[in-house]
């Protein structure tokens, strides 16, 4: 097993991730959540590159909020401009890009093609590097600036 310090992306990311396309609605996206028990998915092109993510967050604020219905698209409520892993970053290349961006979910890219997603919990639960995870959620965790 690799040092701790020396783990990567590839060795701790979730492979099976749910996506949506630009063709799929609001209601759907949350329907597929809501199966797969998470609260971001990313879409995806029919190349199956990452071109955005939708979080539930995006369906309240961009969706709800603004008077959106269930049947709006996708590319409404999304968020376009992303930060990608790859799967040779090692956790506290992570763990730091997480924290400079105040992102908890980093999907996992190779060649522009999505192979999996990692969490800031997916650092803690496997106890990859402890203190760069605790640091980047102490870190993400603060109100932002307004």
């Amino acid at each position: 097993m690799a040092k701790l310090e020396n783990r990567t992306l590839r060795e701790i990311m979730t492979k099976d991730v749910a996506t949506v396309t630009l063709k799929d609605n609001v209601y759907e996206v949350a329907c597929k959540m809501r199966d797969w028990n998470v609260g971001v998915i990313p879409v995806v092109d029919e190349k199956n590159d990452v071109i955005g993510v939708i979080t539930d967050r995006d369906i309240v604020i961009r969706g709800l909020a603004e008077k959106h219905e269930g049947s709006t698209a996708t590319e409404v409520v999304m968020t376009r401009d992303i930060i990608l892993g790859q799967p040779g970053m090692t956790v506290d290349e992570a763990a730091r890009v997480m924290a400079q961006h105040q992102i908890r979910r980093l999907p996992v890219v190779d060649n522009g093609k999505l192979v999996g997603i990692v969490a800031l919990g997916d650092m803690a639960v496997r106890q990859v590097h402890h203190d760069e995870a605790s640091d980047a959620l102490q870190q993400i965790s603060e109100p932002a600036p307004h």
